[in-house]
């Protein structure tokens, strides 16, 4: 078996939870899945359970991604809590030991996605992922990197299950704290990044969000969602708005590599509708990008962008109900990476791109032999015998004008 390759493709393919647009997300299978699709890291967001492990869960609200509402044996454990200021009912990691939580199975949480896997697979603790990631390097032969998320930092920390630190020791213990470790770490708490920035110093992305999108395509910044959390806890008054100026790019690049932005805030969509139907992307048209990219860029930082999905629900007018066309917008525009729920999907668009790129290079450099070599070379009566630096492709013009 040959050492992975240290390549990564760019733009990079992360997988969204895995490979959720087939399996249950945050499952081993959905993330070897993931891999075997094509995808450069696969991406688990990390809550903690109640003897304090780091698992993979979309949120520490266990109840609509695993089986456990159909477990009688814990159904005293439904209760409400607040979570980033939002008052939940469900079943909660932090009341589960790790034991009880592998014995729960991963359910799909989106109703038009196949359910037929529900319950088959159990939820992976973040060892068990950075394990499979190494072990699928090899198969593969080149480097699968993780990206984890702190999922609700605020809120593990007063719980008395702050993340930081077990995922610290974690990285640690697979050598994987070093900069050059196939790892990037996304929060939505600058706090959080901070923190870790000081430990270790594996590359981190600030991660931005928005309330919601106007019928015009402006950005919305509403509580609780329109600003970081640990923002709102200490009085912070900005919003993630703040963050994509010049002056908070700057501010992000003194803790983190890049951003992780919802892909409004690089291209957003209007729409003349109201109602329910304004949620359907399909009855939105995309109005003009931003200059995010060119201004993260500017200011050192990769741009992320999230989230890329398949159904035709979910992609705006202009793409017609073909994803491709959303991933080569982006692509053009000069994105770094995607978070895709399907990363076939995703590797194949990247694959056009590159094909578009290059024959676009390919055609602009027979254009430049066609429209001002070649005209050099007539005007200046060259020996074309000798003019060996034309491409082999332009020889048959030596016969057509009988050179």
């Amino acid at each position: 078996m040959k050492p992975p390759s240290q390549e990564i493709s760019q733009p990079i393919v992360i997988a969204h939870r895995g490979a959720s647009g087939y399996l249950p997300d945050h499952t081993l299978a959905a993330y070897e899945l993931a891999i075997d699709l094509g995808a450069d890291f696969i991406e688990p967001d990390l809550v903690s359970t109640k003897d304090g492990y780091l698992i993979a869960r979309h949120e520490p609200n266990l109840i609509a991604t695993t089986d456990v509402a159909s477990r009688a044996e814990f159904a005293e454990r439904k209760r409400k809590a607040r979570v980033d200021g939002v008052d939940e009912e469900g079943f909660f990691a932090g009341d589960f030991t790790l034991a009880e939580i592998k014995s729960l199975g991963a359910v799909q949480q989106f109703p038009e996605r196949d359910p037929s896997f529900n319950g088959k697979f159990r939820v992976p603790a973040f060892v068990e992922i950075i394990e499979l990631a190494k072990r699928k390097s090899k198969e593969k032969g080149r480097v699968i990197g993780i990206y984890p998320e702190t999922k609700h930092p605020t809120y593990h920390r007063a719980l008395g299950l702050p993340l930081e630190g077990r995922l610290i020791a974690t990285l640690k213990t697979a050598n994987w704290q070093h900069r050059d470790a196939p790892v990037f770490i996304q929060s939505f708490e600058p706090s959080s990044l901070r923190y870790l920035r000081e430990y270790i110093q594996v590359k981190q992305v600030q991660l931005i969000m928005a309330s919601g999108v106007a019928a015009d395509g402006t950005l919305e910044f509403n509580p609780p969602y329109g600003r970081p959390f640990d923002w709102t806890v200490s009085g912070e008054t900005r919003t993630f708005r703040d963050l994509v100026t010049p002056q908070g790019l700057a501010e992000i690049k003194t803790y983190a590599d890049g951003i992780g932005v919802w892909k409004p805030f690089i291209v957003s969509a209007r729409t003349d509708v109201t109602g329910p139907a304004a949620f359907n992307e399909a009855n939105r048209k995309l109005v003009s990008p931003s200059q995010l990219i060119d201004d993260a860029h500017r200011a050192g930082l990769v741009v992320h962008a999230w989230t890329f999905r398949n159904e035709p629900h979910r992609l705006a007018a202009d793409y017609k109900g073909n994803p491709i066309s959303e991933y080569l917008k982006f692509f053009q525009l000069g994105v770094d990476g995607v978070f895709s729920d399907f990363s076939d999907t995703a590797v194949t668009a990247r694959r056009i791109f590159r094909l578009q790129r290059d024959t676009n290079a390919k055609f602009g450099s027979e254009r430049y032999y066609l429209e001002e070599a070649l005209p050099a070379c007539l005007s200046r009566h060259i020996n074309w015998n000798a003019a060996l630096l034309l491409p082999r492709r332009l020889t048959p013009l030596r016969a057509r004008f009988a050179l």
